[in-house]
């Protein structure tokens, strides 16, 4: 490619980044703050250093025009909802007393107060607060931190663009809030919130904004023509106003099909489109729809969501063809680079070879710069990054670490028959109840208990060196005793050990397969200050001994009540991890599964009667476009069947799932054939239940009636009273009492009470059913 002089200088940018800093300062400041440790003018504090400290290194790397406004102490759209006045009315008091603390009683909820719904950001891990809306909300501007945030970088004399989650997105992603009427939509309200839109719009400009980014990641999905209308009816609208910034409207994660020439169309000055390989398409939509002329286009071709390097010369020739298509390209991520780990170069522990084909944010930021001067100033211009990155490309396929023979070759001689259990669920589900031995409504956790501090500082010690691996296996023994001994005291039926020996669900399986990578300060927000370290799924995947048979063992042998064998499933071992995008997803889901089919097979030698498969991610992982879904649930249903079907009749396989929408996925849960599914539900009020029966699901399940990622203790009523509702849906011999999810992340305080609650819960709606 040579130097395009005509062409104005590519600019480089990113949508977003890392929000918690290098030593998760963030998370630290936050939590403290909720503990009474940290003052609000300290964490605000805290937060400003972190932003000018990311633009700054933004800047530095030769990064052209930095994001405001993505930064944010919690969720982005919680933010949002913030923005534009959408408080739910029993949060209302409080946001008013109280600006910060009633931000965070949104997220989390109080003790009196439920939290906003929580659910998965499109097909990633992060998880965003569910706006609640209904015929009588009633916006109300307020750009104060949008605003605050811009003049904080321009101050620092930097161009800055402020970024903000659009509003036929902001509606799309939002639900009825509780008591709203049935059938009422959420993008009804469109003509109410865009007056709010251009008034946030026109303070931007007033403080300085020339170009405003609009994310509107929602019009990649399949959309009715009337969604459709509605965005050209947003921005034909925002477009007209006279005091404004130049609008960029950013799309990412997939292709933007019949919503590309509405936005093409649109009045306004700028595209950001996603042109990795997942959404490839676009580029060939833009130029059969005639490109964007007289206006900017921002191209997204470093993957903003996996930590791989970018084939340079590959993203130039695609660059170079976009060049005829816009009046200007400028280069970035796919989408934001919230979504990756901050700096590969923390990384000591992973070999400098296999370091070189890693690139976490800060790599990607020099990705992007890299790209921009090329594109501007012609390939010899970079040619000396052009022929290490080659170099690096060739390492890695080159490698024996990506490719096992014997992996390979187990995986190719799978036939549909290692998929299948042998006998069908109404044989099996007989020959388990004979087995328990258990109540009607039975009772049982998720998986894991708090990890106190004695547990982390045992692990540091471990480390350190300053305990040995004995003292530190007396600690997980205690915990043990500790946990099984509290779920026999309070009456749970189905018992777990409380996984204390793990760190991460996925990390923990990841160090002790071939093929994963493990980082040490790789982490990504998961929600709130939930930071989680996905490992590297670099190679093909092996167990090369037991990973959970000894400890499950050992809690077994302190009770004679079932306990259950924890394992995290194939699927979201991909969807947790940077899985390897150097062959079909499918393929490496098939190599995980075999994987955990040995471990399931030991755990039933074993004496294990109960074993759990978490399939948390598999509706996260679901693409986002219809067409592309049938492919994706084929290979995700039969490794999920693979990892467990080897197992006897009278062993009771059970899978979770929690935070996403299943009605998507209901049919996919029932190939799954486990024979019983847990599921979130809490926050949600039964949703999940009322689908599950809708669609006739023939097995048991567990919709929670405990939400674990508040604070706040459910009562015995109100556990009660979800219990109920379920049994509406779900007759009382198909359905379990649980939590949402597992209990890692709570303290053990509310843990006890609000586990005793459930217990006297279910008693009390057993003791309510008809005598059989």
């Amino acid at each position: 490619m040579t130097n395009q002089s005509a062409a104005p200088a590519a600019r480089a940018t990113v949508y977003g980044y890392p929000r918690q800093g290098p030593d998760r300062e963030l998370k630290k400041a936050i939590e403290g703050y909720w503990k009474g440790r940290v003052a609000a003018d300290a964490l605000h504090a805290i937060a400003t250093e972190l932003r000018r400290s990311n633009w700054r290194q933004l800047a530095e790397a030769g990064i052209d025009e930095v994001p405001t406004g993505d930064f944010s102490y919690y969720d982005h759209v919680l933010d949002t909802t913030a923005m534009v006045g959408a408080i739910p009315e029993r949060h209302r008091a409080s946001v008013d007393a109280d600006a910060l603390d009633g931000y965070f009683a949104m997220a989390r909820g109080t003790q009196d107060v439920a939290p906003l719904e929580m659910t998965k950001w499109f097909d990633t891990n992060y998880h965003y607060l569910v706006p609640e809306l209904g015929p009588g909300t009633v916006f109300d501007a307020n750009s104060a931190k949008q605003v605050a945030e811009l003049k904080e970088a321009l101050a620092l004399g930097l161009t800055a663009r402020p970024v903000l989650v659009g509003p036929v997105t902001y509606l799309l992603l939002a639900k009825p809030a509780p008591g709203v009427p049935a059938g009422f939509e959420p993008l009804t309200l469109l003509d109410r919130l865009l007056p709010v839109y251009a008034e946030v719009l026109a303070d931007l400009r007033a403080a300085g904004a020339e170009w405003v980014q609009i994310d509107e990641p929602a019009l990649v999905q399949d959309r009715t023509p009337a969604e459709l209308n509605a965005a050209e009816h947003a921005y034909r609208t925002l477009g007209a106003l006279a005091d404004r910034p130049r609008l960029l409207i950013a799309s990412y994660f997939d292709r933007l099909g019949d919503a590309l020439p509405v936005l093409a169309k649109a009045p306004v000055e700028g595209l950001a489109l996603d042109f990795t390989e997942a959404a490839a398409a676009n580029l060939d939509a833009l130029a059969a729809s005639g490109g964007l002329p007289g206006k900017r286009l921002v191209a997204g071709v470093v993957n903003g969501r996996n930590v791989w390097i970018n084939d340079l010369q590959k993203s130039l020739s695609s660059l170079g063809t976009l060049l005829g298509l816009a009046d200007r390209v400028d280069v970035a991520a796919s989408c934001s680079l919230l979504h990756v780990p901050l700096d590969a170069a923390a990384e000591r522990d992973i070999d400098p070879q296999i370091l070189r084909w890693l690139a976490f944010a800060r790599q990607k930021t020099a990705e992007i710069v890299t790209l921009a001067k090329g594109l501007t100033q012609g390939t010899a211009s970079i040619m000396g990054e052009l022929a290490a990155n080659r170099a690096d490309l060739a390492s890695r396929s080159g490698s024996p670490i990506t490719h096992d023979p014997a992996v390979r070759a187990r995986a190719e001689a799978v036939t549909d028959a290692d998929a299948r259990r042998s006998q069908p669920y109404a044989e099996r589900a007989a020959a388990q109840r004979a087995r328990l031995g258990l109540p009607l409504l039975p009772t049982t956790t998720i998986g894991s208990f708090p990890q106190t501090g004695e547990l982390r500082t045992a692990r540091a010690d471990l480390r350190a060196g300053r305990i040995d691996t004995v003292g530190y296996e007396e600690r997980i023994k205690t915990e043990i005793q500790e946990v099984v001994s509290f779920q026999e005291k309070t009456g749970i039926d189905v018992l777990v050990h409380g996984e204390p020996e793990r760190n991460d669900m996925v990390q923990y399986f990841a160090e002790q397969l071939t093929g994963y990578l493990a980082t040490r300060h790789g982490w990504v927000q998961s929600y709130g200050t939930r930071y989680v370290r996905p490992p590297v799924l670099a190679g093909d995947i092996s167990r090369p001994e037991p990973m959970t048979v000894r400890w499950t063992s050992y809690a077994q042998s302190l009770s004679d009540r079932p306990v259950k064998g924890m394992l995290t499933g194939p699927v979201t071992m991909l969807a947790w991890s940077f899985v390897r995008d150097d062959q079909p997803l499918g393929d490496t889901a098939r190599q995980v599964a075999l994987a955990l089919r040995d471990e399931v097979g030991d755990l039933e030698t074993a004496g294990t009667p109960v074993i759990q498969v978490d399939e948390p991610a598999l509706r996260e992982t679901l693409p986002l476009r219809a067409t592309d879904r049938a492919a994706y649930l084929t290979w995700a249903t039969e490794a999920f069947r693979l990892t467990t079907a080897g197992v006897r009749p009278d062993t009771q396989i059970h899978t979770h799932m929690c935070y996403a929408e299943f009605g998507d996925i209901v049919r996919a849960i029932d190939d799954l054939d486990a024979d019983v599914i847990s599921l979130e539900a809490a926050r949600s009020h039964m949703q999940v239940a009322r689908e599950l029966a809708s669609h006739g699901y023939p097995r048991e399940a567990g919709p929670g009636v405990y939400d674990i990622h508040s604070p706040r203790v459910p009562s015995m009523e109100e556990a009660a009273g979800l219990l109920r509702t379920g049994l509406r849906a779900i007759p009382a011999e198909r359905l379990w009492v649980n939590p949402d999810c597992g209990l890692k992340t709570c303290g053990w305080p509310e843990t006890r009470a609000s586990l005793e609650n459930l217990v006297a819960a279910a008693r009390t709606v057993r003791s309510e059913l008809p005598a059989s």
